[in-house]
C-alpha cells in the first residue's frame, strides 16, 4: 500500500458525504468534522448556530495508487449540488455550504481546475477551496461518526442519504467496494 492521502470535502450534511466516500475503494478511514470557521474546537451544537463560521466536513483518508483524489472530486461534485450557495436540500446555512479543503497544492491544482471544468459548462460553482493550513479540522463527536451505518432506517437516512447512495452506485460503480 503507498502512502495515505488526506482529503477534505464539505457537501452539506457530514453524514451523507461520509456515507457516500466509505463507499469508495481505496478510502480507508472516513470521519465527520468541522472545519473553515474560527470557533476553536467547535461543538455540533456550536456549528448548527451558524455562528462559529465552520462547516459540516467529511476527512477521507485514502490511497492513491487505488483511487485518486480527481476520482474523489468527480464523486463529491456530483453527489452534490455545488451551485447552491449555503445550501443542500432542506439544509440551510453556512455550515452547510460547499467546500474542499486540500492538504496539498496538487489538490488546490486539482480542485480549482475542476471547478473551472464545471463552470465553463454553464453552471455556477460555489464551492470554495481553502487550504488545510488556513482551516483545521476538528474532528466531529463520537455520536456521528458512520452515522447512516448505525441508523439506516431514521427518515433523513432514508430520504436524503439513500438517493445519494443509489446515485453513487448507478453514476460510479467501478469505484464501489
Amino acid at each position: 500500500m503507498s502512502q495515505q492521502e488526506t482529503a477534505i470535502f464539505g457537501g452539506g450534511c457530514f453524514w451523507c458525504t461520509e456515507a457516500v466516500f466509505e463507499q469508495l475503494r481505496g478510502v480507508t478511514s472516513v470521519a465527520p468534522g468541522y472545519a473553515g470557521g474560527f470557533t476553536v474546537n467547535p461543538s455540533y451544537e456550536d456549528v448548527c448556530t451558524g455562528e462559529t463560521g465552520h462547516a459540516e466536513v467529511t476527512r477521507v483518508m485514502f490511497d492513491p495508487d487505488v483511487v485518486s483524489y480527481e476520482d474523489l472530486l468527480t464523486v463529491f461534485f456530483a453527489v452534490h449540488d455545488p451551485t447552491t450557495l449555503n445550501r443542500q436540500g432542506n439544509d440551510v446555512g453556512t455550515q452547510y455550504r460547499s467546500m474542499i479543503i486540500t492538504t496539498t497544492p496538487q489538490q488546490e491544482q486539482e480542485a480549482q481546475a475542476m471547478k473551472e471544468r464545471l463552470s465553463a459548462d454553464g453552471k455556477k460553482v460555489v464551492t470554495e477551496i481553502v487550504p488545510l493550513a488556513q482551516n483545521p479540522f476538528y474532528e466531529a463527536e463520537a455520536v456521528h461518526h458512520h452515522y447512516f451505518e448505525t441508523h439506516p432506517d431514521q427518515a433523513y437516512c432514508q430520504i436524503i442519504i439513500n438517493p445519494k447512495l443509489e446515485k453513487l452506485k448507478q453514476r460510479f460503480a467501478e469505484l464501489i467496494k
